[in-house]
């Protein structure tokens, strides 16, 4: 099974989790290829959280 063209994330958000996590400016400056491999691992566990609080939200 490949990958699938396009991304589960919108661009939007993972500026937004770049932001919160303090590796903006260098993906801006340099590109997510630039970022650590556990810096992104932490990105997409911080995605995965957040979706979890808004399903819970959404289940009240």
């Amino acid at each position: 099974m490949g990958r699938r063209n396009g991304s589960l994330m919108s661009e939007a958000l993972k500026y937004e989790l770049a932001k919160e996590m303090g590796v903006h400016d260098t993906v801006q400056q340099e590109g997510w290829g630039s970022v650590p491999s556990r810096m992104c691992g932490s990105l997409v566990s911080l995605a995965i959280a957040r979706a979890e609080r808004s399903v819970q939200a959404q289940n009240r």
